[in-house]
């Protein structure tokens, strides 16, 4: 079973927020009149393609696949900065333990790819930075490597911060995202999904398109998410 999970749910109760009454697993749970399990995450508010299998039996074999990197996944993302038409992030990200909570990561470095791809480009008369206008961009973002907050992080790493961002984005172009346009949530969204299935052997092709809530932020840069990802034939 696959979603579009909206940007600001959990997927399932977590330590960090005690407060959350509703998630993604019990939402669909209670839909479906049966138990849901979770193949894969998506942060909280990240929106888009979220799997979930619904016999517990294939859980083993799909962690497999997330594992082996034989499933495709594309994001879409609106980013500080113009990068190259073409980018690819080669940059170890220190593994999370469970003794960092919500700190920083300490762990020993694994390796992390992500391939970036722009798709289009927005200047805006507005002064942020020491510049009179700020430049944004909209790019599709494919990961080799599953590293918790790896898409985040290595934009950060390339000086092109997903905006809305709150831990590893800049503020200021934040706040100017909220007050121009009323986007009160990260630009990140998981638009497609490519994998096998476990039992039948069929390749699936799972899209999802962007949210209101997306999509308007791209209306209003006159930018155009297109079919990044998805199949063609």
């Amino acid at each position: 079973m696959a979603i579009n999970k909206p940007s600001g749910l959990f997927v399932h109760r977590t330590w960090l927020d005690f407060e959350a009454t509703t998630f993604a697993v019990q939402r669909l749970r209670d839909q479906l009149g049966q138990p849901v399990y979770p193949a894969h995450r998506l942060d909280r508010a990240t929106s888009g393609v979220l799997l979930f299998a619904i016999d517990r039996t294939v859980l083993p074999a799909l962690a497999m696949t997330f594992a082996a990197g034989t499933i495709v996944k594309h994001y879409l993302a609106v980013v500080r900065g113009w990068p190259s038409e073409s980018l690819d992030i080669d940059y170890p990200l220190k593994r999370f333990t469970v003794a960092d909570g919500d700190g920083a990561p300490t762990g020993t470095a694994q390796p992390a790819q992500t391939t970036v791809s722009r798709l289009g480009t927005v200047e805006l008369p507005i002064r942020v930075d020491r510049y009179p206008t700020t430049r944004y961009a909209l790019v599709g973002l494919t990961p080799q490597t599953g590293r918790r907050h790896q898409l985040r992080r290595h934009l950060r790493h390339a000086n092109h911060p997903i905006i809305g961002d709150t831990t590893y984005g800049q503020g200021r172009h934040n706040r100017l995202f909220r007050e121009q346009f009323h986007s009160h949530r990260m630009l990140l969204h998981a638009s497609h999904l490519r994998l096998t299935h476990p039992i039948t052997g069929e390749v699936l092709h799972l899209n999802a398109a962007p949210p209101p809530d997306f999509s308007k932020v791209l209306e209003q840069l006159h930018m155009n998410a297109g079919v990044f990802g998805q199949p063609t034939d």
